[in-house]
């Protein structure tokens, strides 16, 4: 059950109209990396949560991802406020209208069109949202992973839409979502290595044989090593022939077939063979 309160979580305060900026800021409104995306990715995870602990850790920040979304929504709305008016009321010449919604390197024309300058759940290039930007996948080890990347992603979009404005409020709103991010990665990092063991996700674990084992597949000019393939961690194989059919087969696919599968195939084979001695004329020999 939900409550709404009408006060945001963070006051906003817009200095002026920018419906530009303001169409930037839809990227954390419906974009892939925003508020909606993070607050239906931890509901669903939280629904789905066994534990206790981290189911209650769960609602929290997801009820928290909606509070953001209205602190988002209400800069979008704000910063797009004086554009709205003018274009219900066409208090301008039609043609300095049409020159404000799309000059200085404002593309807003869509949203103030066909939205109003309301928030729409769209990304910043107006693709709207859908649920694949939620990439859950039911197991808590890999989906704190996950939690933990898309707050990083989400942080350096605000890092980026704060290096763009000169707005001083809209600047500390979004430093507050910016640095909520921060807080987020380290309760999910907590709730990850609270899980004993964490690596690998899943229950199975890696075969052996192959768990430690570094292929140095891209060679030449640039071939470096890190502590992500150094020899006190990973057997490093940059032999070609050793990097291939490892299994120790001979790499080669084949499948066992019954008898009449078998007769259809060779009967596709046959029917739909090439004839290597044949230099048939095509239409673009034709069109030349």
């Amino acid at each position: 059950m939900f409550a709404h309160n009408k006060r945001l979580q963070y006051t906003v305060r817009v200095a002026q109209s920018n419906p530009g900026l303001a169409n930037l800021l839809l990227e954390q409104f419906g974009g892939p990396q925003g508020e909606l995306a993070a607050a239906c990715r931890y509901f669903t995870q939280a629904i789905a949560e066994d534990d206790p602990g981290r189911k209650d850790m769960l609602f929290d920040i997801a009820t928290e991802e909606l509070s953001h979304l209205e602190v988002i929504g209400s800069l979008v709305a704000m910063l797009n406020k004086g554009a709205k008016g003018e274009l219900a009321e066409a208090t301008m010449k039609e043609a300095d209208l049409y020159r404000s919604l799309q000059g200085a390197g404002n593309d807003s024309h869509v949203t103030q069109i066909l939205y109003g300058g309301g928030p729409a759940l769209t990304n910043s290039g107006g693709q709207l949202w859908n649920a694949g930007y939620i990439d859950t996948i039911g197991d808590p080890s890999a989906d704190l992973r996950s939690n933990v990347a898309a707050e990083a992603r989400a942080k350096i979009i605000y890092e980026r839409l704060i290096n763009v404005t000169d707005d001083p409020g809209v600047k500390e709103a979004l430093g507050f979502l910016m640095t909520r991010e921060v807080a987020h990665m380290q309760s999910f990092e907590k709730a990850l290595y609270s899980i004993e063991p964490n690596f690998p996700p899943g229950k199975l674990p890696g075969d052996p044989k192959f768990s430690n084992v570094y292929f140095n597949m891209s060679q030449g000019e640039g071939d470096l090593r890190g502590p992500w393939n150094n020899e006190s961690t990973f057997e490093v194989i940059s032999e070609r022939d050793e990097q291939m059919a490892v299994d120790g087969g001979d790499g080669l696919p084949t499948v066992k077939l019954n008898k009449d599968e078998l007769a259809a195939v060779q009967g596709m084979a046959a029917r739909t063979a090439s004839d290597l001695a044949s230099d048939p004329e095509t239409s673009a020999d034709r069109g030349s």
